[in-house]
């Protein structure tokens, strides 16, 4: 199903990110890691799941801030592998502030890497799959995406943007055989929530353990965070001819938080 396939998964060097790109090399898919972090430890991680699952495995550093880095790492991935056929969102940022106190560069940056970069990302991609007539973009975006949490005007608001931006695309190509869907995890342990509890506690005045019980898990109805692998489970599936009529949906993984 996935020979000769090539998998970029933005914001892939850890996290929800890299379990994707764990799951796709897995099935055989080249993977086209992008990040930040310790250059040996990406190279280590890099060398790993291409020894580990025997597929080929390109590491690409854009800053997903920057319209010439996306452009430049699509030329790269089209030069090696001859374009991407599964497109994975993940690259995202958090900051949690009260909206009148929210940091203006922080909302710009919030907005260009979690929302705009989808946007370019996704222009790069298209031309190639549509003249494949294959395609998969996955978002990942939140349940934030479905439902609103206070100190996090940027993030709402980006997330409601990539449901908008996937259900748009979805339309638009949905005769071309390329399927674009968002996937809505509740929260999930990763570095990126590790850091949000910590802002978390700062802006509502209470202990990082309270944030922990009584904001995130308390949101969960399961009372247990989604795990990175289960995202990456889904995201394996929507990239699968078993989910070739499943497009423009805007899916919760979220513990039934939405439910409410």
């Amino acid at each position: 199903m996935f020979k000769r396939k090539t998998a970029l998964i933005t914001g892939s060097t850890s996290g929800i990110g890299l379990g994707i790109a764990e799951y796709l090399a897995k099935a055989g898919v080249r993977i086209v890691l992008n990040g930040m972090g310790d250059a040996d430890q990406i190279e280590a991680t890099r060398a790993r799941i291409a020894a580990t699952y025997g597929v080929e495995v390109l590491f690409q550093g854009a800053n997903m801030h920057r319209p010439d880095a996306i452009e430049a790492m699509f030329q790269t991935v089209a030069d090696t592998f001859g374009g991407v056929d599964i497109l994975v969102n993940n690259a995202g940022i958090q900051h949690v502030a009260p909206t009148d106190e929210f940091p203006v560069d922080k909302w710009d940056a919030i907005i260009a890497i979690n929302l705009t970069a989808s946007f370019h990302t996704i222009c790069h991609a298209l031309a190639g799959m549509k003249q494949k007539q294959w395609g998969r973009i996955i978002q990942i975006a939140s349940a934030h995406a479905l439902i609103a949490s206070p100190y996090k005007s940027a993030y709402v608001a980006d997330k409601h943007g990539i449901a908008g931006l996937t259900k748009t695309v979805a339309l638009e190509v949905a005769e071309q055989g390329v399927t674009v869907n968002a996937i809505c995890p509740g929260y999930a342990w990763t570095p990126l929530e590790e850091k949000q509890v910590l802002e978390t506690a700062k802006a509502r005045g209470i202990s990082e353990d309270e944030v922990i019980q009584k904001v995130l898990l308390a949101a969960l109805p399961t009372k247990k965070f989604v795990t990175i692998e289960q995202v990456a489970a889904f995201a394996g599936f929507l990239a699968s001819d078993a989910a070739s009529s499943i497009t423009g949906a805007v899916l919760p993984a979220d513990g039934g938080w939405t439910a409410h």
